[in-house]
This record gives C-alpha cells, sequence and structure tokens, in this order.
C-alpha cells in the first residue's frame, strides 16, 4: 500500500468489550477479582514452596516457577482490560503495543515450554521412581527452569522485530483488549506477509512441539497407572498428576484455538472472548488447582499458617 500521503499513527485505541457497554461495569469487575484472586494465588504458592524446605523439590520449583510466571502473563494483559472496561478510550504507544507484544508472547511460549518439562518431570517420577533422583537432580531442575525461561523469551524475538518496521497509518483502533499478532497485522499499511508468515510459524512450531510432549508424558503415566496391580495404587499415581493435567488441558485448547490456524480465519470477536480464557482464566484456576488437589501444597499451607500463629502469639505475649 503506498504509505506517502498518509498519516503516521503513533498510538492505537483499545476497543476491548465496548460492543457490550451494558455490561462494561460488570465485567470490570468480575476481571478485578479473578486478577486479585490471580494475584494472590500465584503468590501465596511461591511463598510456601520458598518457606517449607520439604517442598524444594523439581516438581515444586517447576510450580514456583509456573505461579511467577503466571503473575506476569496476566499482568501483561490484565490492567489494560479492565481500563477498557472503565474508560471509553484506552489508548498504547507504537512501541509500548509492541513492547506488550514481545513479553505477552514471551511468557506464552515459556509456559508452553514449563508445562511440558513439568510433564517430564511427572513421567520420570513416575515411570522411573528408582532413577528419578538421577535424572532429576536439582542442577538438572534448575537447568531445565532456566532453559524455559531462556527459550521462551529467544522464540517470539524475530516476529517482534519484523513487527517493529511495519508502518501504521491508521486506523489506530485495536479490535481487542492487548496487543495481539492479528488485530496488529490488520492495521499496518505495510506488506505483512512475512511477518505473519514467521509469527504463525514460530507459535505453530513452540505451542504444537510442546503440546505433543507433554501429552507424550501422560500418555506413557497413563500406560504405567493401567499396569499397576492395585486400585489404590492406581488412584495414588493418578492423583499426582492430575491437576497438572487439568491446566494443560485448559491452557493449550484455548491457545491452539487461537493462534494454530491461517491468519484468514481470524474472528476478532472469538478471538477476544478466547482470550480471556488463557489470558484471565488460566492464570487463577492454576494455584486453586493444585492447592485444592495437593495433599503436600495443603499440608505445607496449613504448617505456615501454624507457625505464623504461633510467631504472632509469641509477639502479644511480649507486647
Amino acid at each position: 500500500m503506498d504509505v506517502t500521503n498518509q498519516t503516521t499513527v503513533r498510538e492505537f485505541i483499545f476497543l476491548g468489550f465496548s460492543a457490550v457497554p451494558q455490561l462494561r461495569l460488570t465485567l470490570f469487575v468480575v476481571f478485578l477479582i479473578v486478577y486479585l484472586l490471580s494475584l494472590v494465588g500465584n503468590t501465596l504458592i511461591i511463598f510456601i514452596v520458598l518457606m517449607d524446605s520439604a517442598l524444594h523439590t523439581p516438581m515444586y520449583i517447576f510450580l514456583g516457577n509456573l505461579s511467577f510466571l503466571e503473575i506476569w502473563y496476566t499482568t501483561a494483559t490484565v490492567p489494560k482490560l479492565l481500563a477498557t472496561c472503565l474508560s471509553q478510550i484506552v489508548t498504547i504507544s507504537i512501541s509500548g503495543c509492541i513492547t506488550q507484544y514481545y513479553f505477552f508472547f514471551s511468557m506464552g511460549a515459556t509456559e508452553c515450554i514449563l508445562l511440558a518439562v513439568m510433564g517430564y518431570d511427572r513421567y520420570l517420577a513416575i515411570c522411573n521412581p528408582l532413577r528419578y533422583s538421577l535424572l532429576m537432580s536439582l542442577q538438572i531442575c534448575l537447568w531445565f527452569s532456566a532453559g524455559s525461561w531462556i527459550g521462551g523469551f529467544i522464540a517470539p524475538l524475530l516476529p517482534t522485530i519484523l513487527i517493529s518496521y511495519l508502518n501504521f497509518c491508521g486506523p489506530q483502533k485495536i479490535n481487542h483488549f492487548f496487543c495481539d499478532s492479528d488485530p496488529i497485522f490488520k492495521l499496518s499499511c505495510s506488506d505483512t506477509f512475512f511477518a505473519e508468515a514467521l509469527g504463525y510459524t514460530c507459535s505453530s512450531v513452540v505451542i504444537l512441539s510442546s503440546f505433543l510432549l507433554t501429552m507424550s508424558s501422560y500418555g506413557h503415566i497413563m500406560l504405567t497407572i493401567i499396569r499397576l496391580s492395585s486400585r489404590e495404587a492406581q488412584k495414588k499415581t493418578f492423583s499426582t498428576c492430575a491437576s497438572h493435567l487439568t491446566v494443560v488441558s485448559i491452557y493449550y485448547c484455548t491457545i491452539i484455538f487461537a493462534y494454530v490456524r491461517p491468519p484468514a480465519k481470524y474472528n476478532f470477536t472469538i478471538g477476544k472472548v478466547v482470550s480471556v480464557f488463557y489470558c484471565v482464566v488460566t492464570p487463577l484456576v492454576n494455584p486453586f488447582i493444585y492447592t485444592l488437589r495437593n495433599k503436600d501444597v495443603k499440608k505445607a499451607f496449613r504448617k505456615t499458617l501454624a507457625q505464623k500463629r504461633l510467631l504472632w502469639d509469641r509477639n502479644i505475649q511480649d507486647f
């Protein structure tokens, strides 16, 4: 497109859920409650894992990483979402939009890799219990954790660089509540074919490869559980990975629907609704599933509360 006589756009305007103005206040309250619960829940998991030495094992180190990731993953998008529910005009600069795009997709890629690593960890623990401490030592666990973050932040780097070279000449309204890839490409007056193709390829490779690795781990786990002779042993073994599988299913179903498809098939209304699940709902579901279904976490939580209560009582007596 010829951009010679067109005005360069310096900022975008988020439309959010402006199509349903009568529900904006209700949506604001709901999203705010979910966001705060997500922050509190994930922060609590990190605190429990750090405070209880019994949880300084690979499984809970990965869980702490996931909770830390979820805090920033949801914080990258939800504040703007809340703003669109309160204000008619919510803007973001071009550089701010590209920065949000990069951090959102970096943390999304990190979560994909981390979920695959957590699935592999459960596979080793259940299918190779005698060699688990050797195959997943603390050092290897830390390397896996660091690798997840590094790989996640490298994955969207090149697509982000290409997007930063695009020209935006108007319109400036993003039909979304954050800087997602398709709405950005829709507003560009440059040729976006290469940037779209590369972004689509990167997201598909990261999502599908991590999904297949994760499902492969859980497939082997299911076969191992079936071979167990005791029904009680089957139930106990399955309970250790059921929470992981629940989080994985919710997360991958939504992001595969959103990003593993041709760009031409994108529907902005459906895209916004689906985005709410992986931007808002999943970060909340994560801590509650892990705390409600995991006996070790609940035990550590009660232990921490008891210690804090005892410390409080002593301080009161000294006072």
